[in-house]
């Protein structure tokens, strides 16, 4: 299973990705569209399963969505967020024993990802 690796995503994210303060925080949404991933698994020709930053996180959902914005943050249960997102799967033929290992494949990327950041701000 190849997870793919988005680098232009930073610079969408760091034009876009703004947090500004006014008695709370307030988070703005980022131009959202087939491209707005971090990590990405192919399940199919057209149809993959991504993660990308979320309010202070990292979601996972699917790249093509009839139900726009149906996602879970990756530390979430891997059924939990399959269940949750498998209505987007957008073809039957692709299997759910797929989409699971692709979900795990990105929770795994995630954990990494998150860790390596941690220790580039100590």
């Amino acid at each position: 299973m190849k997870v793919e690796f988005n680098t232009n995503l930073f610079k969408v994210d760091e034009k876009y990705s703004k947090s500004f303060l006014a008695n709370g925080a307030i988070m703005m949404t980022p131009p959202i569209g087939n491209d707005y991933w971090l990590f990405r698994v192919g399940v199919s020709d057209i149809q993959g399963i991504i993660c990308f930053p979320k309010f202070g996180t990292l979601g996972i959902g699917f790249q093509i969505e009839e139900d726009w914005n149906t996602n879970l943050p990756y530390t979430c249960d891997t059924m939990e967020i399959y269940n949750h997102i498998k209505h987007n799967k957008g073809d039957d033929k692709i299997s759910d024993a797929v989409c699971i290992d692709a979900i795990k494949a990105l929770q795994d990327a995630c954990i990494k990802f998150v860790s390596l950041d941690k220790k580039q701000k100590v």
